[in-house]
């Protein structure tokens, strides 16, 4: 993890949630990886607080399947089976996919031109090697979508589920055949989107998610499932 930072506090109201979110967030950007211990001294300083709030929290991350609890020995951020895997992203390929359908009933044309935007920013971001740009860039472009789809329900079984593996599927190295097939693919949700194909976007949006499973798996030591 990073060098904790003394600045940043969170206040006493709802704390255990408060800290519950902030967790969240370590986790989807990857400062808190995969199997790494969860350090409650060092956490307890970074949040300014006491570790009863902090392992309330834990336990409230453990039932999302964030973090696994050890016997006597603390918690860790969840690893993920090859088979928990191939599942989520199933999953996550059909919510994106009615998102797609859903958003095209429903975007207007200055949440497309905002998509388009962040596209012609991640491109730019990757071509000058700022990964983090293209990291946050990409991850706006899905979200866009999903905002787009004006359906609570969906956003927020997409947030719990997809923040598992939020930063490999986001940041994880792709080849150069892989990069060019992304852009293309992008491109052409943009250009659905503005055609209001909602039924071409959702088979559009299925298959990129799936065209991701390889890069994942990759990150996370396992082997794709055919």
């Amino acid at each position: 993890m990073n060098k904790i930072d003394p600045g940043i506090g969170i206040s006493r109201r709802y704390l255990h949630d408060e800290v519950a979110d902030r967790m969240r967030e370590l986790i989807r950007s990857g400062e808190m990886e995969p199997k790494a211990r969860i350090n409650e001294g060092e956490l307890t300083e970074r949040f300014g607080i006491s570790r009863t709030p902090l392992r309330e929290a834990i336990k409230i991350l453990a039932t999302e399947g964030l973090l696994e609890l050890l016997p006597n020995r603390g918690a860790r951020v969840a690893s993920i089976s090859e088979t928990e895997l191939e599942e989520m992203m199933e999953v996550i390929a059909g919510l994106e996919a009615t998102a797609g359908d859903l958003a095209c009933r429903t975007i207007s044309d200055s949440e497309i031109d905002a998509i388009e935007a962040d596209h012609e920013a991640m491109v730019a971001a990757w071509k000058a090697g700022d990964e983090a740009g293209y990291f946050s860039r990409n991850r706006q472009i899905h979200e866009g979508i999903m905002a787009a789809s004006r359906n609570t329900v969906l956003a927020n079984i997409y947030e719990s589920l997809s923040g598992r593996i939020q930063r490999s599927r986001y940041s994880a190295r792709q080849t150069p055949d892989q990069w060019s097939r992304a852009v293309s693919e992008h491109e052409r949700m943009i250009a659905l989107l503005r055609a209001r194909d909602g039924t071409a976007l959702a088979t559009l949006m299925r298959e990129h998610i799936r065209g991701k499973k390889s890069v994942i798996a990759a990150n996370y030591g396992v082997v794709e499932v055919d």
